[in-house]
């Protein structure tokens, strides 16, 4: 399915199933390292994935810092599930613009966030293509900044990735996020940009960080990418058959029992 005939990636098409199918993407790369199946299955459209609110949440705390257009364009199509009968914001939205207000009324992030807005990069990386797109970027600091919530600022959780417990940057797979955007970036420009996080918490009142990184963990995360993209490309492709992780949403809805298990192996 990944093929070298691509187009011209815009904010309309970026998301779209044509888009998803010719280019690989961070996200993308996860579902395929958490469930191949599940990623198949969304590639061809023989599963939907339920949007959830957390999910538009952080789309309305990015678009509220996007251009005036983009908020208005989002609240007004998605009106029903931000907005109750009486006209109010359900508690999820109410919670969300404390947490912009919290960054606004922050000098030192909204200077980590001036750049250019959204903008989208493609390259060829480890066989095959990729695409991007940057919340800000700020070409005369050669920086790049990626606004994320989160529960909390000092929240463990473990990861199995590295074998020990990491903050929320590491568990959702964050540092190899700025590892290939920063790589793309490069490829794109010549220059190696910085990246950082502006974090803001659900917490009443909010948290907030700017988040850099040691350089030296970049290349750990190229490293773990690259050593599995071959066989990504190869499921992508068709070529070879995807793998079932039996625990996410898509496994769950799809699965058919053949047989009984022992009750040790309900914790495996």
């Amino acid at each position: 399915m990944v093929t070298s005939q691509t187009f011209q990636l815009t904010s309309g098409n970026y998301h779209s199933t044509e888009a998803n199918q010719q280019y690989f993407s961070v996200s993308q790369f996860k579902q395929f390292n958490q469930c191949s199946a599940k990623a198949m299955a969304l590639l061809k459209g023989e599963f939907i994935r339920k949007e959830s609110s957390a999910l538009l949440v952080g789309s309305y705390t990015h678009a509220a810092f996007d251009t005036p257009e983009e908020f208005s364009k989002l609240l007004e199509e998605n009106q029903e599930a931000i907005f109750n009968r009486k006209g109010d914001k359900y508690a999820d939205f109410k919670t969300a613009d404390a947490m912009i207000q919290t960054i606004q009324d922050d000098p030192f992030s909204m200077f980590a966030m001036e750049g250019d807005k959204e903008q989208i990069f493609t390259a060829e990386l480890f066989g095959a293509p990729w695409k991007i797109k940057v919340d800000s970027i700020n070409h005369s600091r050669k920086t790049f900044t990626d606004l994320k919530t989160t529960q909390s600022l000092s929240k463990r959780a473990w990861s199995t990735k590295y074998e020990m417990f990491v903050s929320f940057v590491e568990a959702w797979d964050y540092v190899l996020q700025m590892a290939i955007y920063r790589k793309v970036i490069e490829l794109n420009t010549g220059f190696t940009y910085n990246p950082y996080i502006v974090a803001v918490t659900k917490e009443d009142p909010p948290d907030k960080a700017v988040i850099h990184f040691d350089t030296e963990r970049f290349q750990f995360e190229i490293d773990f990418v690259e050593a599995v993209m071959e066989k990504m490309i190869s499921v992508k492709s068709g070529e070879i058959a995807p793998t079932r992780c039996e625990q996410c949403d898509y496994c769950r809805s799809t699965k058919k029992l053949s047989n009984s298990i022992e009750m040790g192996r309900l914790l495996d």
